[in-house]
């Protein structure tokens, strides 16, 4: 299975616990108030019978339905108690997914997410050029040999603005070449972005329905892939830094470069 499929599958689950969620309400406020009608029109009916059995000096019989009434009375909470918890056992699943979801993003250092696509061929794209920028195609058969560094960014991206000075530095070692994948961007808006801070991508492939990056496995932006001869063998999340390309980036790439994996 792809990671985008692994994707809709977690979008398919969340829609049916919440669907479920919200048909479960409606059903039992539905029966509820049938039940609550139904009790209603039997207490109208039960005094009805009192009144008229006090009236013809049937008092014995009045008390004995009087206390029918009292006994219906409570033991009718806890039929309810029951339908209470029923109703209120979607809600708990909802919440316990929720809860595992957070504790799975949450859990480590999201930069170290492991990836499906560790030690796996690039996956099958091809991307148009950003027009107006002097850029080599980027596709996967662009990757398929050498060392190549494939950086996920937008022009709206924050964080890829702060990185983009060490993506300049990156460029400058001979040994591995520099793409870019402008991820979900607007044309003109992307150009303005590398024309401010400097272009350090070869090849620039635009990506305007994010499509491809699903297919990558990409969370968000910005995220970097190292490719070597067209398998991905390392991931990070994130904004690169200075201190991460020294302390992780830079021995991905030595690892890369000698041929050992992740």
């Amino acid at each position: 299975m792809t990671h985008s499929a692994y994707i809709l599958a977690a979008y398919l689950a969340s829609a049916i616990v919440v669907g479920g969620l919200a048909l479960w309400v409606i059903f039992d406020n539905r029966v509820q108030r049938r039940r609550l009608q139904q009790l209603e029109a039997e207490g109208v009916g039960r005094r009805s019978e009192s009144a008229a059995e006090r009236a013809t000096g049937q008092g014995g019989a009045s008390a004995q339905t009087e206390r029918m009434m009292v006994g219906i009375s409570k033991r009718e909470p806890r039929r309810g108690g029951g339908k209470r918890l029923l109703a209120m056992l979607p809600v708990l699943a909802f919440f316990a997914l929720a809860v595992l979801f957070y504790a799975r993003l949450g859990a480590g250092d999201p930069s170290r997410i492991p990836s499906a696509l560790i030690n796996k061929p690039v996956p099958d794209f091809s991307l148009p050029l950003l027009e107006g920028v002097n850029s080599a195609v980027l596709d996967d058969e662009a990757l398929g040999s050498g060392l190549h560094v494939v950086n996920v960014w937008a022009s709206w991206c924050q964080p890829c603005r702060s990185e983009h000075p060490v993506l300049m530095e990156l460029a400058k070692d001979e040994r591995f070449q520099m793409a870019g994948l402008n991820y979900k961007d607007v044309a003109e808006n992307a150009r303005r972005f590398l024309g401010s801070l400097g272009n350090p991508y070869r090849r620039i492939g635009t990506d305007p329905k994010g499509r491809s990056s699903i297919d990558w496995g990409v969370y968000g932006v910005p995220e970097t892939f190292i490719v070597k001869d067209g398998v991905i063998v390392y991931k990070f999340i994130g904004p690169l830094s200075e201190t991460t390309v020294k302390s992780d980036f830079l021995p991905a790439i030595e690892k890369a470069i000698s041929g050992q994996t992740e």
